[in-house]
């Protein structure tokens, strides 16, 4: 009697209850693409599989599977890659997800509508389930910076102990549209609601940066229905933003997406100024160089583990 009670008290992993599916085009590549979502044993993490290939090949998800950052976070085993797969992890993270297959048949995530609430919606339609096993959380235990640049083009991003997660960030893109909405955000998951608060805001662009990208072969599905886009002065989406300070709420939703790849959530307050998906993986990269400053952690009773990881995600 007592191991069961023991058992309920404990923060558990969760997964998903049953699967689910859906259908879209890649940001950059504009192919169609089909993603399975389904549930997935304890300590799996989250992987990524790419069915469409001759033999099925699986991707855990690691910080040091994150083999290109321009634009999106990238992982690859061997030569088979996964593209712009933030969204998806922030959703997971947001949702408090520990383990998951995602059967995918391409090699980018679809964009759907360049937020991560359809994400949401989709994982928590499939419904969550708690699993019998301890969740297990990495703790930053002593401050961890990287930076980059010098003077006006100087960014960083840190991670310094805190018990509970909550991330900051400003943003710098001297255009009007941007400058004349909120520059600065904070969210700590305790206090706030992911899928209200967060998980709305979309990816944005510009019109001068699109023919480059398009003559890149990037950007081939991007559109007014799954991005803000924006010419030399105003946001040109008829609906305008979703939220005041939706810019810098994006650069949020992405951070917890990158943050998310290292495979456990983090027990960590998160800064930063004008990071990106590149040094939001070095920073992961340095915390784990830095074995002293981190440490695995799980949680006998709910009690004692901090605000916002304890209750399931809320429906909308």
């Amino acid at each position: 009697m007592w191991g069961r009670l023991k058992s309920s008290a404990m923060l558990q992993q969760r997964t998903l209850k049953s699967i689910t599916r859906a259908v879209g085009v890649g940001l950059h590549s504009g192919q169609r693409v089909e993603l399975t979502l389904r549930p997935a044993q304890p300590d799996t993490g989250i992987v990524f599989r790419r069915v469409d290939l001759p033999e099925p090949v699986d991707i855990p998800v690691a910080a040091e599977s994150v083999t290109d950052t321009r634009l999106a976070s990238t992982i690859s085993v061997g030569q088979a890659k996964v593209h712009t797969i933030e969204h998806l992890m922030s959703a997971c993270a947001g949702l408090g997800l520990d383990n998951l297959y995602v059967d995918i048949t391409a090699e980018e995530v679809p964009i759907l509508d360049g937020s991560a609430s359809s994400f949401v919606f989709l994982l928590q339609s499939a419904g969550i389930v708690l699993q019998d096993v301890p969740k297990r959380f990495v703790r930053v235990l002593r401050p961890v910076e990287v930076r980059q640049g010098e003077g006006a083009s100087a960014k960083w991003a840190r991670l310094v102990p805190y018990h509970g997660y909550k991330l900051s960030f400003e943003i710098d893109f001297d255009h009007p549209a941007v400058d004349s909405t909120g520059q600065r955000v904070e969210f700590d998951m305790g206090t706030g609601s992911y899928a209200r608060d967060i998980a709305r805001a979309r990816t944005f662009g510009f019109t001068r940066d699109v023919e480059t990208m398009r003559a890149n072969g990037l950007a081939l599905g991007g559109g007014l229905d799954n991005a803000i886009v924006m010419d030399d002065y105003k946001v040109l989406n008829a609906d305008g933003l979703r939220y005041d300070d939706e810019f810098v709420k994006h650069k949020i939703l992405d951070a917890m997406g990158d943050l998310f790849i290292l495979g456990k959530p983090l027990l960590a307050a998160y800064s930063a100024f004008r990071s990106g998906h590149a040094l939001n993986n070095l920073l992961l990269r340095e915390l784990l160089q830095q074995r002293d400053a981190w440490e695995v952690v799980s949680f006998e009773h709910e009690r004692d583990a901090p605000a916002g990881f304890a209750r399931p995600a809320m429906a909308w």
